[in-house]
């Protein structure tokens, strides 16, 4: 084909959740494969017995409705939502940011450091977060792992005095890079 005849590709995110068993991985990717998607980026998990994430497919054009049909039938193991991506990133060119928080779990941490990164006009790329045991001093800790962004004209030493300010407040272990 010639290079300005180039077939159209359509970006679609899918964002599934279904009740953990073995195959659901698989099964999602042959519905994928065999509408001629491919699968370009994804983040999946078991939290609490569901599996659940999202994943970036690109199909050409003209297979996309066939995908979106095809995708229905395999609701009795996943609940697929499809979504048309947009092509820009926020991210693109801004200063990246990465946090890494660990301390006593209670509610509210995520709230307030969101609260944070809101008020800054950051914008979440990714968050990772869990709870373990406190090894010798029992109860739970709470971890966090936050990349981020600042906008254009974002101020990160502001940000990173506003999170440091947090961290002493609610007295938990903060990183900012």
């Amino acid at each position: 084909m010639p290079p300005d005849r180039l077939p159209s590709v359509q970006t679609l995110v899918l964002t599934v959740i279904g009740d953990d068993q073995a195959g659901l991985v698989k099964a999602l990717a042959d519905v994928v494969a065999e509408n001629g998607g491919n699968w370009e980026r994804s983040q999946l998990a078991e939290l609490a017995g569901k599996f659940a994430g999202i994943v970036v497919v690109a199909v050409p054009e003209e297979r996309a409705d066939g995908l979106r049909a095809a995708l229905a039938p395999i609701a009795g193991l996943l609940d697929v939502t499809v979504h048309e991506a947009t092509l820009a990133s926020a991210a693109d060119g801004t200063p990246q940011v990465r946090i890494e928080l660990l301390g006593n779990d209670r509610p509210g941490i995520v709230r307030e450091i969101s609260g944070v990164l809101a008020a800054h006009g950051v914008s979440v790329d990714e968050l990772s977060t869990s709870t373990r045991e406190a090894p010798m001093a029992g109860g739970q800790l709470f971890e966090a792992h936050i990349s981020a962004h600042l906008p254009a004209d974002g101020d990160a030493a502001a940000v990173r005095s506003a999170l440091e300010a947090l961290a002493q407040e609610i007295q938990v272990d903060l990183s900012v890079e």
